[in-house]
């Protein structure tokens, strides 16, 4: 059945899908945003470079998903990397791989993808309306806040893509679980994602090396072994190198009130050899000018070892040799969700059915970020909320059918 009203009530990257996969069916599609202007934690991420998918084995790409990637398969199967970048061609922007792996837009920005995006829906026909915030349900639809006041608006269908809880000063703040758990719908406490860590620094290393990249090293967790660089921050570590093992470090910090990042911080070098040219090192020479030397390292990565490693290993070659390999660097807790680049948590994949439709509320369906599933930074976190919010559009003509 044609000619049906649909809510998509957020405007970020898997509201905007939804909104395109449904705007040639017939049916009026209006996106609601809380906010002046839709996707700006989109806009923000392309700030530095828009990171929009990525080109790796897309059997290694859905593993990226982990607990989650058996429930969002069938989505990403049917919006793969490949059909993100098909799908950026036809708005007109060309797309690049960089030597990472990651696709990024030749302009880099998110802002020219985004205005052609936003006309092609026009365009079709979305009408897109800006600062109506949902403020909850009423018994015949949802209601809003509006600049004129509150209203209430009904629909045949609506799809929820409010996001996560990460970035509250961009429109995703998380304040519509109250709503849903009042529904009866489970949802999973939020917790950060790509997110950086509180590090114990004293006052001294702070002042000195605050900003500063620890470079060529490889990171190890329970997430695995990792190549990277990460940055030193007044209250700790953040970078790409800290996010890909931020979901492990947190974790288990959850299960046993402790975690370490395990740093090789000579990669390339075995523990052999660096013992073995330490050990050829002059005695009255500096420590500083005994790494530097005999194991290539210097700066932050010398201040790392004084930070962390105990004082009678610095002057025994062999023990010194293991922890360049192998430093463990405590972290103490998570940076506040607020700064975390993403959240994990909220809407369990077992409260939606093979449409994303909830199963609390027939004719409401979720997607995006709202969902309960993390990934790494690198396309991952993109490429899910537009394939979902396409398999959600999929799933309301489904139902507005039957």
């Amino acid at each position: 059945m044609q000619g049906k009203k649909i809510a998509i009530i957020g405007g970020g990257p898997a509201g905007l899908m939804a909104a395109d996969a449904l705007s040639g069916t017939g049916h009026a599609v209006t996106v609601y945003d809380a906010m002046p202007t839709v996707s700006r934690k989109f806009l923000l991420a392309g700030k530095s470079g828009l990171n929009i998918t990525h080109s790796e084995d897309y059997d290694r790409f859905v593993t990226r998903y982990g607990t989650a990637t058996a429930r969002l398969r069938p989505a990403l199967d049917g919006f793969t990397p490949a059909d993100v970048q098909r799908w950026a061609a036809d708005l007109g922007t060309e797309t690049f791989t960089g030597s990472s792996g990651r696709v990024f837009p030749t302009a880099m920005k998110a802002s020219p993808l985004l205005r052609a995006w936003l006309r092609r829906l026009e365009a079709r026909g979305v009408r897109i309306l800006t600062r109506h915030r949902w403020a909850g349900f009423a018994e015949n639809g949802f209601v809003f806040d509006m600049p004129d006041g509150p209203n209430i608006i009904d629909c045949d269908a609506a799809l929820l893509a409010l996001g996560g809880a990460s970035w509250p000063r961009l429109g995703s703040d998380g304040g519509w679980t109250a709503w849903l758990s009042g529904k009866g719908v489970d949802i999973a406490a939020f917790r950060p994602a790509n997110c950086g860590f509180d590090v114990a620094w004293d006052d001294g290393f702070k002042e000195r090396f605050a900003g500063q990249p620890v470079k060529s090293v490889t990171a190890t967790s329970g997430a695995g072994t990792f190549p990277g660089e990460f940055v030193i921050t007044r209250n700790g570590i953040e970078g790409s190198l800290v996010y890909t093992h931020a979901a492990s470090l947190r974790d288990r910090l959850e299960s046993e009130d402790r975690a370490a990042l395990m740093l090789d911080l000579a990669p390339g070098r075995s523990v052999e050899r660096l013992a073995r040219d330490l050990a050829r090192q002059d005695s009255k020479a500096s420590f500083a000018n005994r790494l530097r030397k005999g194991a290539g390292i210097d700066g932050v990565k010398i201040a790392l070892l004084r930070a962390f490693a105990p004082p009678a290993a610095l002057a025994d070659p062999e023990r010194l040799a293991r922890l360049i390999k192998s430093l463990p660097l405590a972290v103490l807790r998570p940076r506040p969700i607020a700064e975390a680049i993403s959240s994990a948590g909220g809407i369990r994949l077992d409260a939606i059915d093979d449409g994303y439709m909830l199963k609390a509320l027939p004719g409401v369906f979720a997607a995006g970020e709202m969902l309960d599933w993390e990934a790494p930074t690198g396309g991952y976190l993109l490429t899910a909320c537009f394939a979902t919010g396409r398999a959600a559009a999929r799933g309301m003509e489904a139902w507005l059918d039957r």
